[in-house]
């Protein structure tokens, strides 16, 4: 069974996410952290997989977050194979300061890590905007976003690789048509 996993550091609204476009009650949290191991959903004909968030999680340990990260990266290293697209959750209202923090310090975002990472595997990668209800001019967060991670404005050029949510208030019919046209390419390749 094809797979599409949803991945980003913690408490950017992946699971929420996850509901709002599944209707599937799934545990989510105003606290990082919830999810701990990938938790996998059955939707139509392929698995959804909520991917533990990198970062902080409340509770727990600098190893055991360093453990949860290195579990998700052996977990897609292993399910590359199956994994039909992977759906990058990021803040947009604080993605680029979050970025341009780290790049100051001489250090790789994890997000551009993770990113790069995707890529890497040959992993089909959607850059979900999530919170864009909280953003004040659209245009300019998310030529932002897409500049950070190599892409250059406009934005709009990239509708298949950079889409506004807010998951929150169920904002996700921008995802959910992406999604749905990459199921139709891998069911015609069959």
């Amino acid at each position: 069974m094809k797979e599409i996993i949803f991945v980003g550091r913690s408490n950017v609204g992946k699971s929420t996410l996850i509901r709002a476009l599944t209707g599937r009650k799934i545990p989510i949290g105003r606290r990082p952290g919830i999810t701990k191991k990938p938790l996998q959903i059955p939707y139509h004909e392929v698995m959804v997989t909520d991917m533990p968030g990198l970062g902080f999680m409340s509770g727990t340990s600098d190893e055991g977050m360093e453990a949860i990260k290195d579990n998700i990266v052996h977990y897609i290293e292993e399910n590359a194979g199956k994994i039909m697209l992977a759906v990058m959750v990021i803040n947009a209202t604080s993605f680029s300061e979050i970025v341009d923090r780290w790049t100051l310090r001489n250090e790789i975002p994890v997000e551009v890590e993770l990113f790069e990472f995707l890529h890497e595997l040959n992993i089909d990668v959607i850059v979900a905007a999530n919170k864009m209800d909280k953003v004040r001019d659209e245009d300019k967060v998310l030529d932002g976003i897409g500049e950070r991670l190599g892409m250059a404005p406009p934005w709009r050029q990239w509708l298949d690789a950079i889409v506004p949510v807010s998951a929150k208030k169920g904002d996700v019919e921008g995802l959910k048509e992406i999604i749905r046209k990459k199921l139709e390419a891998v069911r015609k390749n069959k």
